[in-house]
């Protein structure tokens, strides 16, 4: 299997309701994360660095940031006359689902599947943050003469609605398939990246689209168990699933353990972005900085602990910052305390507040906010 012969499509939508603070305004795929990314552009890089040369997102609704964001295509090299990146939203905004119904959201666009002259589908979420090599699950794929591949991490199961649990024989052949079960033990669970060819795939959704289907995750795949050979591809490596806003932060956090970001940030398969050129940090005298990610564009006269800066935050004299992700431009007067906080754009907090968020409930604050 080639990876131009694979057509990625992308939910940029998906999950949206697990983080309603961040997602009230914008897509989950164009939540900022890690101080300068989208949480699309880890998913993104990957469909490229392996070679694949279309790619349809999905949106629903609050899309205007994502656009923003993804624009032509040009920094993951997707701005061409033949394939690159396309926009799907939905024609009519009156049938944007924001529930996750990914057979609607197929169905409406079936027009841009067909038209497609690649072999296979990729299908992905952008809530999971990983950096793998798509190439070796094109492989697997092939070498087990799978029909539909699912991409899966064990460990402890998300919060998410629909999460797909597997049991697998050695070879990764899927033995049977459980929907959210109630347990607090480390599974096997989907990361809903789905690899299929893309004639299955029509078949699947018309039928599913002619009876009265639940969800993707029960109508395409555990229904049709006995009926596909389907398979498991094991995932190794950083992964980190967003199914809240604790989540969101502990993950942000994690970049600050250097074994995590060499994993994330691999020179084999680089992160792109859009770029926004930015002066390099200005650190002011008297100013602290440890155990932090600082990004372009900061100015900082205070003391700044485990930290994830986005581009343009200010760090007012005498302000202590601990524990907190800051997004980009926001300000921070002089004399104020943070602890566990995240800020979303454009936040402005005046001279000499305090505000003390936990670990387990950090404090959030909107975009454009003055306090």
């Amino acid at each position: 299997m080639r990876a131009n012969d694979v057509l990625g499509l992308i939910y940029s939508n998906s999950h949206d309701a697990c983080i309603s603070e961040l997602t009230a305004r914008r897509t989950m795929g164009s939540v900022p994360f890690g101080g300068r990314y989208r949480l699309i552009d880890f998913v993104l890089s990957g469909f490229v660095n392996c070679g694949m040369s279309k790619v349809g997102v999905i949106t629903n609704r609050n899309f205007r940031s994502l656009m923003d964001h993804l624009g032509s295509g040009r920094p993951w090299d997707l701005s061409r006359k033949r394939d690159g990146l396309f926009m799907l939203p939905p024609f009519n905004l009156g049938e944007a689902d924001g529930n996750g119904d990914r057979i609607g959201s197929l169905n409406r666009i079936m027009d841009f599947i067909s038209g497609s002259s690649q072999e296979y589908i990729l299908i992905c979420d952008t809530n999971t943050i990983y950096n793998m090599d798509f190439s070796e699950l094109f492989d697997f794929h092939t070498q087990r003469g799978a029909d539909i591949t699912v991409v899966t991490k064990y460990g402890k199961l998300p919060g998410l609605k629909n999460t797909m649990v597997f049991d697998c024989d050695e070879n990764g052949l899927v033995k049977s398939v459980a929907i959210s079960p109630k347990t607090d033990n480390e599974v096997l669970y989907s990361i809903n990246t789905i690899l299929m060819r893309k004639s299955l795939l029509e078949r699947l959704i018309g039928d599913a689209e002619s009876f009265s289907y639940e969800s993707f995750e029960k109508s395409i795949i555990q229904k049709n168990l006995s009926r596909f050979n389907i398979c498991c591809f094991k995932l190794s490596g950083f992964c980190g699933t967003v199914d809240s806003l604790v989540s969101y932060f502990n993950i942000n956090m994690e970049l600050l353990s250097l074994k995590v970001k060499r994993n994330l940030f691999n020179e084999d398969r680089p992160i792109f972005t859009k770029i926004r050129n930015d002066m390099p940090v200005i650190y002011g005298l008297g100013c602290k900085v440890s155990d932090s990610l600082i990004s372009d564009g900061c100015i900082i006269e205070g003391t700044v602990e485990r930290c994830v800066l986005s581009r343009g935050v200010r760090i007012g004299k005498g302000a202590v910052v601990k524990n907190c992700i800051l997004m980009q431009d926001t300000y921070v007067g002089d004399n104020c305390e943070l602890s566990y906080v995240i800020t979303d754009k454009s936040v402005v907090i005046t001279p000499q507040k305090a505000l003390r968020g936990v670990k387990t409930y950090p404090i959030y604050i909107g975009k454009s906010i003055i306090i």
